[in-house]
C-alpha cells in the first residue's frame, strides 16, 4: 500500500475525478514552466529537485541539462521515488535520493541548481531548510521555488467553509474547522519567506507574489463526490473522512443537505496566494 505522500499525489488530491486530474495537470504545467525558467538551468548542470513527487519539475529539468548534466530526484517518500525510477527507465542522468528536505545527504556545493515546488510548506524548520539548500549549492548556484502562501486564505472567516457560506449550519461546520490544516502550512507569509531566503545567505533574490480571489470553486471542488473525496494536502483527511470522524449521523445529514447544493451549483469561491522565488548563492 503506498504511503500517504504517494497516495495523495496519485489519487487523493484529485478526489478520484479524472476531469479534475486533467484540469489540475494544466495548472501544474504552468508551475513547472515558471520554476524551470527561474532556475536558469544550463547545459551540464547538476539539478537537485527537492520534494520531487512524481517528477513534475525534475523530468522537465532533464531536457535542459543536456547529455553531460544530471538531475537528482529527492523525496521523503520511497514510493514516489519508485514512480520516478519507472519513468526514468534507466536514464543514466537520473539519480534518486530518499531524504527530508531539511537534511540532505549531499556534500557542500554538490549541485548547481535547487528546484522545489510546494515542499517548504510542509517543513517545520523552514529557515533551516533554506540553509540546507544554500549549503548544497555551489558558488553562483541558483534556487527556484514555488510555494503556496496559505495564510492568505486561512483561517477562513466565521461561517465560511472551503469557500462556501455555511452560516445556517455553523454549529456543525465548527466541528470540522481545523481538520484539514497543519501548523506548518499556515502562520507565515511572503515576508517571512523573503527573510528566510536572505538569512540563509542568498543574494539576487526575487519573489513574485500572485493573489487570486475568485467567485467560483477551485478545481477539483466542482461536484459533490469529488469535493467530499478530495484531500487538500497529504496531511489532511478528505471531507468524507472528517465528517465520519467528527459528526453524528444527524449532523452529517444536516451539513450535507446544506452544503451539497452549493457545491453542485458552483456558488463557492476561493482565495489563493502563490510565491515564486528566484535566488542566487
Amino acid at each position: 500500500m503506498p504511503d500517504r505522500w504517494a497516495a495523495w499525489l496519485a489519487e487523493r488530491r484529485f478526489g478520484g475525478n479524472e476531469d479534475a486530474r486533467r484540469e489540475s495537470m494544466k495548472m501544474f504545467d504552468e508551475f513547472r514552466g515558471r520554476v524551470l525558467d527561474g532556475a536558469r538551468i544550463e547545459d551540464g548542470d547538476t539539478v537537485l529537485d527537492v520534494g520531487c513527487g512524481e517528477g513534475l519539475i525534475g523530468f522537465g529539468a532533464l531536457g535542459l541539462v543536456g547529455d553531460g548534466g544530471q538531475v537528482l530526484f529527492s523525496d521523503v517518500s520511497e514510493d514516489v521515488l519508485n514512480v520516478c525510477r519507472e519513468i526514468a527507465a534507466g536514464d543514466r542522468r537520473c539519480a534518486f535520493v530518499r531524504a527530508s528536505a531539511d537534511d540532505l545527504p549531499l556534500a557542500d556545493a554538490a549541485v548547481d541548481v535547487v528546484t522545489t515546488r510546494s515542499t517548504l510548506i510542509y517543513l517545520e524548520d523552514k529557515p533551516g531548510t533554506l540553509l540546507e539548500f544554500f549549503r548544497v549549492l555551489g558558488g553562483g548556484g541558483r534556487l527556484s521555488m514555488f510555494e503556496p502562501i496559505n495564510s492568505f486564505g486561512w483561517p477562513e472567516p466565521d461561517g465560511v467553509f472551503c469557500g462556501y457560506d455555511v452560516r445556517p449550519v455553523r454549529d456543525v461546520a465548527e466541528k470540522l474547522r481545523g481538520c484539514f490544516g497543519a501548523s506548518a502550512l499556515v502562520g507565515w507569509d511572503e515576508r517571512d519567506l523573503l527573510r528566510w531566503v536572505e538569512d540563509a545567505g542568498f543574494a539576487d533574490v526575487e519573489i513574485t507574489l500572485e493573489l487570486e480571489v475568485k467567485p467560483h470553486p477551485l478545481t477539483p471542488n466542482r461536484d459533490w463526490d469529488t469535493f467530499r473525496n478530495f484531500a487538500p494536502n497529504p496531511l489532511a483527511p478528505t471531507l468524507q473522512e472528517a465528517m465520519d470522524d467528527e459528526l453524528t449521523p444527524e449532523e452529517q445529514r444536516r451539513f450535507v443537505a446544506h452544503l451539497r447544493p452549493l457545491v453542485e451549483g458552483w456558488v463557492g469561491s476561493y482565495r489563493m496566494a502563490s510565491a515564486y522565488v528566484r535566488a542566487r548563492k
